[in-house]
């Protein structure tokens, strides 16, 4: 009878413990994306018991406590903690401004926390993105330390990360780890071709990452990161409008229904009647993406990005039009046009906790057109004549990127092995122009003729092979090893009889490349650690540089050596962070513009450059309504041995290379008023020489920002000043034999805006 009577004793208790446990599930989204987060740690306090989100944000976990209090955390975001008996549940996570830690995926192709990565990499949240209302990107990217993006009007572009201002190919842009171009046809207006609108943040790896995204990615590599799916119904509507003729709308709609999630958004932008004469321009962007859960461990990811563009284009102003602010055009008629249309599509599959593969296909259609104003060339003998052309530059792309990550045990190993082929076939066709040119210079209009001056095909075929190893043999300690395999095969087809300006015969050239890296960080603890690295960089020649105007392809590839060392520091109790840089990269075969005679540039290979620097950016909120960066770069760029037709510029610095760059921001969001912000931001580009030989300086100028915003409920209001105290500054200045071309800075100019934001309720 006893034993009868424990047993109904031990199976009653069994029962109302059974009974007695609570059930917590949900799901987790970030709060301004209102996208689904996936590996976010759910720990119940005074318990071991926890959960992770799965890759649909959702969790379930079971305990014994009627009423528990949950803690939610995630790297880049702030924890969360609330009490919670109940299911269902949708819980926001707010990231965090002053977390150095956050998770990136540019530095491996696979996501990791920051300061695991042996790079110098930075990351433009979202949050930044909405706060700036950037009307271009460099209003972005000149936040990050060591980059300087040139503003040369209407989204047009040059660049300088680890290097001088320039256009030369050696910068990557990628769009989903994507290249957005094909590799040999650089154009350093390429980031015409990203929608602003469809962002969601923004990663900029500074010096050489060539080992795991191939050639051009020397001085640096941005990857633009699109909006995924929203969990809940969202859409946006925004206007803007400045006191110079800008106008733009955004708009943006975004919900996920069942397995599949939806985004779709653009801007559609134009200027008429600018500060500058001939300065008029038009864009449409637009990107849809589609991602489909298969299950929980298969996903697909398709992404089709839109852009048609088109610009009055000008050059630069003399000494006196400079300074006398005559901000007037020579050029009537000289325009860009960009077609752009990229579609790729990634299955993603984690077969187990320690292996998962993805597959990404391709394919890009771009066509740049153009009558360029630096084209046209005044007859001599009759000024009211001169000469031109137009020309388009075209190419298709078909490629395929697969990759497998494998981790296993010892010393915490992870390996990441992978293979991409790029077909891609352009043409380039060049038409020349009469051009009539009046009594004070101004060319006012043109006629076409049916002489070519430039007809070409060329088939590209980009193969690689890339590898990257990482190791911790002790806690603290992770050793990341990559190698890289490029061939990039050209087959040249010159349609004309090859001359000297036609260009070179058919003819098939090629260049491989095995590119190394190798890095290590070291966790020192209490949120302070250091990395340092050693890569390698490798640029082959472009198809203008090697085909168009020369009878014999003469160029050779560019090599550069990064050394590299830094380290992060937390401040202040948590309150900000030190992330620090130093750098020495070396050139050898650099490609340098140079002008020649008769006003037009060609591309050459200088013998040997250096490249040193230190980049650093610090962070720092004193209380929770004040938060203050200083992002900063010191650094030099000089020519080791160079020599150009007879002048000898062993030594000199190079030009257009300023010394010092820096861009501060304050940000107030006051207690008081929940939904305000204000924020003054200091933009500094030091001094610099105008030309190779270092007979003069431009110093430089300081910008001055200013934004404020509110935002109640799903309505929001701002009000940008650029250049607040009207300084008249250049972005860049160059000096030949020809005389001083500055490019005018924007004057003073206030934008303002009006957005709603909607959002529904979960599914």
């Amino acid at each position: 009878m006893k034993k009868l009577m424990s047993c109904l004793l031990a199976l009653f208790s069994l029962y109302t413990l059974t009974f007695a446990q609570t059930t917590i599930s949900g799901r987790i989204i970030d709060a301004q994306t209102k996208e689904p987060l996936a590996g976010v740690n759910i720990l119940i306090s005074n318990s071991s018991q926890g959960s992770t989100s799965l890759s649909n944000g959702s969790f379930v976990l079971k305990t014994d406590q009627s009423v528990p209090e949950i803690a939610v955390s995630f790297v880049g975001y702030k924890t969360k903690t609330l009490s919670t008996s109940g299911q269902n549940m949708l819980i926001s996570l707010e990231p965090s401004s002053l977390q150095l830690n956050q998770i990136v995926v540019s530095a491996s192709r696979e996501g990791e926390s920051r300061t695991e990565a042996p790079v110098a990499i930075s990351t433009i949240s979202r949050e930044l993105i909405t706060q700036t209302k950037a009307v271009s990107l460099d209003q972005l990217l000149n936040k990050v330390s060591g980059v300087y993006m040139v503003n040369l009007g209407n989204e047009q572009h040059s660049m300088a990360i680890r290097q001088p201002i320039g256009t030369k190919s050696l910068y990557l842009y990628l769009e989903d780890g994507v290249p957005i171009r094909t590799t040999g046809d650089f154009n350093h207006n390429a980031l015409i071709e990203i929608n602003m609108a469809a962002l969601k943040n923004i990663e900029v790896i500074r010096g050489p990452s060539s080992s795991l995204y191939g050639s051009e990615a020397i001085g640096g590599a941005i990857n633009f990161i699109t909006q995924a799916p929203s969990l809940l119904p969202t859409a946006k509507l925004q206007l803007e409008m400045s006191n110079r003729g800008y106008r733009r709308t955004d708009f943006s709609a975004s919900t996920t229904i069942g397995k599949v999630g939806i985004f779709a958004g653009g801007y559609y932008t134009g200027q008429r009647k600018g500060y500058f004469s001939h300065s008029d321009f038009d864009k449409l962007a637009l990107t849809f993406r589609l991602d489909y859960l298969i299950n929980e461990k298969s996903k697909l990811i398709t992404t089709a990005s839109l852009i048609d563009y088109i610009t009055d284009q000008t050059g630069g102003l003399d000494s006196a039009n400079f300074y006398g602010k005559q901000y007037s055009s020579l050029h009537t008629f000289s325009y860009r046009k960009v077609k752009a249309l990229r579609i790729k599509s990634t299955f993603d599959h984690t077969w187990n906790k320690n292996n998962s593969s993805k597959i990404t296909a391709f394919f890009r259609h771009n066509s740049i057109g153009q009558n360029p104003f630096y084209a046209i060339r005044n007859v001599q003998g009759n000024p009211l004549k001169a000469r031109g052309e137009i020309n388009d530059d075209a190419f298709d792309s078909y490629g395929l990127i697969a990759q497998h990550r494998k981790s296993f045990p010892f010393w915490k190993g992870r390996l990441i092995v992978g293979v991409s082929a790029d077909y891609s076939p352009a043409s380039y066709i060049a038409s020349f122009i009469d051009v009539d040119r009046n009594a004070d210079g101004v060319y006012t209009g043109f006629t076409k003729t049916d002489s070519l001056l430039t007809d070409y095909s060329v088939n590209l075929l980009n193969t690689a092979v890339y590898g990257q190893l990482e190791l911790s043999p002790m806690e603290a300690l992770k050793i990341v090893g990559a190698l890289r395999y490029d061939r990039l095969d050209y087959r040249f087809d010159n349609n004309l009889a090859p001359s000297a300006f036609t260009g070179a015969p058919d003819e098939t050239n090629h260049f491989a490349n095995l590119t190394p890296k190798l890095g290590l960080t070291y966790d020192f603890g209490k949120d302070k650690g250091m990395y340092a690295n050693y890569s390698v960089g490798f640029a082959p020649p472009q198809i203008t540089d090697l085909y168009r105007g020369v009878k014999v392809p003469t160029l050779k590839p560019a090599y550069f050596n990064n050394y590299e060392v830094g380290g992060w520091l937390n401040l202040m109790q948590g309150k900000g962070y030190l992330d620090i840089s130093f750098y020495q990269m070396d050139g050898r075969n650099e490609i340098v513009s140079v002008r020649l005679p008769d006003g037009s540039y060609e591309n050459q290979n200088a013998g040997k450059t250096r490249h040193r620097g230190v980049e650093y950016t610090i962070k720092y909120a004193p209380v929770e309504s004040v938060s203050l960066r200083f992002s900063g770069t010191n650094a030099r760029h000089t020519f080791v041995q160079y020599i150009e037709r007879g002048a000898d510029y062993t030594d000199k610095t190079m030009n257009t290379a300023p010394e010092f760059m820096a861009n501060a921001e304050v940000i107030y969001k006051p207690a008081f008023l929940k939904g305000l912000r204000l924020s003054a931001e200091w933009q500094r580009i030091g001094k610099f020489y105008m030309d190779a030989a270092n007979t003069e300086q431009y110093n430089g100028y300081h910008l001055f920002n200013t934004r404020v915003g509110y935002t109640w409920k799903g309505a929001e209001l701002w009000i940008n000043a650029i250049n607040l105290t009207n300084e008249l500054y250049a972005t860049t200045v160059d000096k030949t034999a020809f005389g001083k071309s500055y490019r005018q800075g924007i004057p003073r100019t206030f934008n303002i805006g009006i957005a709603y934001n909607f959002t529904g309720k979960s599914n």
